[in-house]
């Protein structure tokens, strides 16, 4: 009787069976496209900002007209060591001298470039004012803030994406890291004071060796600027943390540029320039030789604000400087297949970063702050 009884449910179990069997593939259909349009890769990501590079330089290399504007009186364009380094006769040969990193691996083999006005591709910020603190403020938190209008040390207070990648992605402070050469960075990158990792300006730092050389050195070495590091210090205290913390969010920003240009000396500028496509190298040889960083990160390269077009205004930006308004952004990563140039594309916008740095790590930004900017997701296609 017992045998019977455990008999009898068999026919109704394999009729179970085949009609979930003749279901699954238009189960599957309706699912699979969803399940597959939400996944993303959860990436490692960079962001790297030069503040004020011009689009000049960048897509053109050394500008004739402005170094002539430098000049001291009796003195030629032939006679600098600028020019007998960087002067070629056609805009891409010159910005391949000035950095051949950038341009002849990055940009060719690796990643894409937006913002060259010449080819139909805008970029640039959206906010009012052309200077720094407020173009970070665009990059970080997705959007124009009306409230930030100077560059005084005041705790930015909107939440950056930098704090909700740590958030979402439970991350350690120390694995959500900025460095930088201006000292506001440490108001400028976290709305919470302590949710990251924030080193900028001429601050001390301790960990493992060699940072505690690095931090003691920058002191002995001071550059014109109160309030601005030199680079060197900022990227290699940058190196140390990465290879001593493994940060799964790293912001490195460099100063540079945007100081020599204020004091107008283009010589500098244009060093500067070099250095960092130097630093550029350096970064991307140790990442690709690391198992945990190869091809597994994206990294997004930009700036906070433009300068002047011409050999009068080159030197400054902000609200009345026609051209501080344009900028770039440079996008390397293994989900992103466009190479070199934009052309004849869909404006973009230094608001439109934070989501698009946010969307590589695998995190919706605009799930969290509902007014950023969309990710470009051109990139993607």
């Amino acid at each position: 009787m017992l045998s019977a009884l455990m008999e009898e449910p068999r026919p109704m179990l394999r009729r179970l069976v085949v009609l979930m069997l003749a279901l699954a593939p238009a189960l599957l259909s309706d699912v699979q496209p969803r399940v597959a349009a939400q996944a993303q890769p959860a990436r490692n990501v960079i962001l790297i900002t030069l503040d004020g590079a011009r689009t000049q330089e960048i897509f053109g290399g050394l500008d004739l007209e402005v170094l002539r504007s430098t000049l001291r009186e009796g003195e030629t364009p032939e006679s600098t060591s600028v020019y007998r380094e960087y002067w070629a006769p056609t805009p891409e040969e010159r910005r391949s001298k000035l950095m051949p990193f950038f341009w002849g691996e990055l940009m060719a083999r690796h990643g894409s470039i937006l913002g060259n006005r010449a080819k139909g591709s805008r970029f640039g910020v959206t906010n009012p004012h052309r200077f720094s603190y407020p173009g970070y403020a665009e990059i970080l938190t997705g959007a124009a803030r009306p409230a930030v209008d100077s560059n005084d040390p005041r705790r930015n207070p909107h939440t950056t994406v930098l704090e909700v990648l740590r958030r979402e992605l439970r991350l350690p402070a120390d694995r959500v890291a900025v460095f930088g050469s201006w000292r506001i960075f440490n108001w400028i990158a976290e709305h919470e004071e302590g949710a990251i990792v924030v080193n900028a300006g001429y601050e001390a730092m301790e960990g493992p060796a060699p940072i505690p050389q690095l931090s003691a050195a920058q002191f002995e070495t001071l550059t014109p600027w109160d309030s601005v590091r030199h680079d060197y210090y900022t990227f290699r205290l940058a190196m140390a943390h990465l290879a001593a913390r493994r940060p799964r969010v790293l912001y490195l920003a460099l100063g540079e540029t945007d100081d020599w240009a204020h004091n107008r000396r283009y010589d500098r500028t244009l060093q500067a320039l070099a250095l960092n496509d130097r630093y550029l190298r350096e970064l991307w040889t140790w990442l690709q030789s690391d198992p945990e960083y190869r091809d597994n990160t994206a990294i997004l390269i930009t700036v906070d604000h433009g300068r002047g077009r011409t050999p009068s205004d080159w030197h400054g930006h902000g609200r009345d400087v026609d051209g501080a308004e344009e900028t770039w952004l440079a996008a390397i990563g293994p989900d992103w297949p466009r190479r070199g140039e934009w052309a004849d594309a869909s404006d973009a916008w230094a608001s439109q970063v934070a989501a698009t740095l946010s969307r590589a790590a695998g995190v919706d930004l605009r799930a969290h702050i509902p007014d950023a900017g969309e990710p470009i997701l051109a990139l993607w296609k």
